[in-house]
């Protein structure tokens, strides 16, 4: 009996099915094993439309970033020590995640994210190092992706590393979007602390009228009011009918609508109203605003504006600066903006172009810094708010990590330092006794006792959190930008409350 028909036509379909079959199998089997692989490395999978590797490492994975290989081996190995010194102890390490995107096509934000992971290894370092107590502290990175899109997969893996892997605080959080604010907001529902670093926007916090919209969440930098008022109180001197407010009008940036607030209640009594720009969903791409800035330049010399309260971020203001300098009035000009700005000496676009500054009769753009190296450094003559020995004891083990001097600058080293300091603090107030290893609670319930005795001493100045877990009367570090060493010099310490704390760092009754 004969299966398939005879004949040479036959034959051929019959190779053509078989070839078809064989490709088929071929491609899935590609598509299984090679193309379509969600896996990156244990714990890290890709996710999103740029299929990016998003998830938690212990160090062993850089998410393909190779400016971070070396420091993610420096933590891995910490890591390692750290759980040997528990095993000595009959105990376990506690474990701190550092949340922030960690791959990105943007230079200057790869500079930044290098920055951050030496500031957390080092604060994991002093943790383990110096007067060192129990338990020992681990840290693991996580990467949510591009602007935090992945949110939601890592913070799924910290929540199930809370019981895993004795997790207890996620620190970092180093921007202001709705995304960061959602994961937060998940992360502080399912009872795990966080406190954020160089984040800065009014609402993602806790106040006195939402007392548990963060329930856990603590902060360390100065929010986007303290800065404007600091800076107000810096630059008391400038007439409101002065001044002008150049604004990013895009919605879903909590950065951009603070600092547009603060900055229009500063510029009450100006005679022109705000100009205003769209920039590109994603703000670090260059888009097409230098010629709406190019456009807004003339109208800028004519009106009796010297002060320019520019609410943007770093690539916008970048262009801003471009088009001001090359304005055909002779006239200097201040521009005054928020912490962010401090991306400018990492970027590698404006290297090139800090003549920007010095043309016409120049132009001050001065800005509150989330820290500054000469701060606290030892020609600070500031008696309460921070310390020389605090700061003296970050310079001295930056080489552990491979830093310099010289980055810490634009202050990203020190704040994600300050974040995981407080957090360990937080940890080993609570691992006292019989207590080995605090529950989630008790960290989450010693943010509002980090003030008076307890505060911390920051690197970037006290941390003295309030009952809501803010810092309250933050040192605020105002700088400039100098053309000339083309870097970030400090000017003065300003304070959000117009004065500088009391030797007790004692929150005040203000109501």
């Amino acid at each position: 009996m004969k299966l398939w028909p005879a004949g040479p036509l036959y034959q051929a379909l019959l190779a053509i099915a078989a070839a078809t079959a064989v490709a088929v199998g071929g491609y899935f089997v590609y598509r299984s094993w090679f193309a379509d692989n969600p896996s990156c490395a244990t714990g890290v999978s890709k996710h999103g439309p740029q299929n990016e590797c998003v998830g938690v490492t212990d160090g062993t994975f850089s998410y393909g970033n190779n400016k971070l290989r070396k420091i993610f081996d420096l933590i891995r190995n910490e890591n390692i020590l750290a759980e040997k010194a528990a095993k000595k102890a009959k105990s376990s390490p506690a474990t701190i995640a550092l949340m922030i995107p960690m791959t990105s096509g943007n230079p200057a934000e790869q500079a930044e994210q290098v920055e951050q992971v030496k500031g957390a290894y080092l604060g994991q370092y002093h943790a383990n190092h110096n007067a060192f107590t129990q338990p020992p502290i681990r840290l693991l990175l996580a990467n949510p992706g591009r602007g935090y899109k992945q949110w939601r997969v890592v913070a799924d893996q910290l929540e199930k590393a809370t019981s895993d892997d004795h997790l207890r605080a996620v620190v970092g959080i180093n921007i202001s979007l709705p995304e960061t604010k959602a994961a937060i907001g998940y992360l502080t529902r399912k009872h795990i602390p966080v406190v954020a670093g160089p984040m800065t926007a009014d609402d993602i916090a806790n106040d006195k009228d939402h007392l548990h919209r963060y329930p856990g969440l603590a902060r360390v930098a100065p929010s986007n009011s303290d800065q404007a008022d600091a800076l107000a109180f810096y630059s008391k001197d400038i007439k409101p009918a002065e001044t002008m407010v150049i604004e990013d009008s895009r919605d879903g940036d909590n950065y951009l609508e603070s600092l547009r607030k603060r900055f229009e209640k500063l510029a009450k009594g100006a005679t022109r109203a705000p100009e205003t720009f769209i920039s590109p969903p994603d703000f670090n791409d260059e888009g097409y605003l230098a010629n709406s800035f190019d456009q807004m330049v003339p109208d800028i010399c004519t009106s009796p504006a010297k002060t320019i309260y520019f609410a943007g971020r770093p690539v916008q203001l970048r262009q801003f600066l471009l088009e001001l300098g090359e304005r055909s009035c002779n006239k200097h000009y201040t521009v005054i903006t928020g912490s962010h700005a401090a991306t400018l000496t990492v970027d590698e676009k404006f290297t090139a172009h800090w003549d920007a500054l010095t043309k016409s009769k120049g132009i001050t753009l001065r800005y509150a810094a989330l820290a500054h190296p000469d701060a606290w450094g030892d020609n600070s003559t500031e008696t309460t708010g921070g310390s020389k020995a605090a700061f003296q004891e970050l310079t001295k083990q930056l080489p552990e990590a491979g830093a310099r001097p010289s980055d810490l600058v634009d202050g990203r080293i020190i704040i994600t330092y300050d974040a995981v300091v407080t957090a360990v603090k937080g940890i080993r107030m609570n691992a006292m006794d019989k207590v080995k290893m605090p529950s989630l609670a008790q960290v989450a319930s010693s943010w509002p006792r980090l003030h008076g005795e307890k505060r911390v001493q920051g690197a970037s100045g006290w941390i003295c959190l309030d009952q809501y877990g803010n810092p309250y009367n933050k040192a605020v570090a105002i700088v400039h930008l100098d053309p000339r060493k083309k870097t970030a010099v400090f000017d003065r310490i300003t304070w959000p409350k117009h004065r500088a704390p009391d030797a007790d760092c004692s929150i005040l009754n203000e109501e």
